[in-house]
């Protein structure tokens, strides 16, 4: 049976490509599915991509990668900074979690430093644009 990632992004990552190109690039949120989808295969996973603005359908789907995911990468957006809900969610999740950011939080504005998710997160990638999804995904494999 092939081993299933689950990667889930937050609010306003479906408006990558418009949304503050010169911090977050020009590349849209289905190009970084694409490009999940080609580093996933190589390494014989599957993977379900999902994106939500709400808070409530990311909790949701944390605690759905419960049962049948090998992996769970998340880029939580501004959900990082603010959401003790996620970060209880992920605290119930045995497998690895990988925080995903495109850009560095810790090189913006003082409110983005603190992330609540990376408090339970397995490994964090910043700054790296969207290679930092296929980063994670080449971590999540040698987890795995």
């Amino acid at each position: 049976m092939t081993a299933r990632l689950m990667i889930l992004n937050g609010p306003n990552l479906n408006l990558l490509g418009i949304r503050e190109p010169e911090i977050y690039g020009s590349g849209t949120l289905d190009d970084i599915e694409e490009l999940c989808a080609e580093t996933a295969a190589k390494h014989a996973l599957e993977i379900d991509f999902r994106q939500s603005n709400h808070e409530g359908d990311l909790v949701d789907w944390i605690q759905d990668a419960r049962d049948g995911f090998a992996a769970l990468i998340i880029n939580p957006a501004a959900y990082t900074h603010t959401s003790i809900a996620l970060h209880d969610a992920l605290k119930t999740v045995s497998i690895p979690i990988i925080e995903v950011h495109i850009s560095n939080p810790k090189e913006r504005e003082a409110f983005r430093h603190q992330s609540y998710v990376g408090l339970v997160a397995t490994h964090t990638i910043a700054g790296r644009g969207a290679s930092g999804y296929a980063e994670a995904i080449e971590i999540a494999a040698k987890l795995i």
